[in-house]
């Protein structure tokens, strides 16, 4: 048995319509009778629960932990020929390769940044087990969600089949061109490397350009998902504004 334990991760989780239940509570606090309410809604079961029971299935929880079928997987099953294929005529459209992002609290908060900034399709080669899973699942605060996620076993081989596609790669690296001087927009596929080993050479020979963020601190490097947020932002920016 798998549990979501976040409440951010919970709640989102039950409004995507994806949530099988049940809803376990062992404290009925504010927030925990607030995502009652809304389990209630969804036509989820509650059971009522003690605190040995839950922290025996659920380690972590805070009062409350939600039972899914598969973490692992979450919002991932898509596709890249059917994401491709979806986009049908449209112009511009927005893909983030994670190529070797292993720390789940980074990949989370990477999630989080693309539910905010409108990414349309997240890939990546790493199978997350379920512990991962919850990590990231709390860390994204329930992005993990929405954000459609796709899994392939070469990465190297999708970015040329988005290449084939329209999609313009860019990859990121502190010691790249600004990225407020990339055009962003259109079909564009950003690729983000591990921290410590960065973007794979073969990947990085797909890249059409290497993109970085102007600093001015000491350190040489900003942490992944920090990068991945300011960049995201960037290629909103310019869809938004320009």
């Amino acid at each position: 048995m798998n549990f979501l334990t976040g409440f951010h991760a919970i709640e989102e989780r039950i409004k995507s319509g994806r949530a099988c239940g049940p809803l376990l509570m062992a404290k009925a606090g504010p927030r925990a009778r607030e995502l009652v309410g809304l389990a209630v809604s969804g036509k989820i079961r509650v059971d009522r629960v003690g605190t040995f029971e839950i922290d025996r299935l659920a380690p972590g929880n805070r009062g409350i932990a939600l039972q899914v079928e598969d973490m692992a997987s979450d919002n991932a099953g898509l596709g890249l020929e059917e994401f491709i294929g979806g986009l049908g005529d449209r112009a511009d459209a927005l893909a983030v390769i994670l190529d070797e992002i292993t720390d789940p609290h980074n990949y989370g908060a990477i999630l989080r940044s693309c539910e905010q900034f409108g990414a349309d399709l997240v890939l990546s080669r790493n199978r997350r087990n379920a512990k991962h899973a919850d990590i990231i699942s709390k860390t994204s605060a329930g992005a993990v969600s929405w954000v459609p996620q796709a899994e392939t076993a070469n990465l190297v081989r999708a970015a040329r089949r988005l290449k084939d596609a329209g999609f313009w790669i860019y990859g990121a690296d502190m010691r790249g061109d600004p990225v407020y001087g990339a055009d962003l927009r259109g079909r564009v596929a950003l690729v983000l490397g591990g921290e410590g080993t960065g973007i794979s050479r073969l990947l990085r020979d797909c890249c059409d350009g290497m993109v970085g963020i102007p600093s001015k601190g000491k350190i040489d490097s900003l942490n992944v998902s920090v990068a991945a947020g300011i960049m995201l932002y960037e290629v909103n920016r310019q869809r938004v504004h320009m």
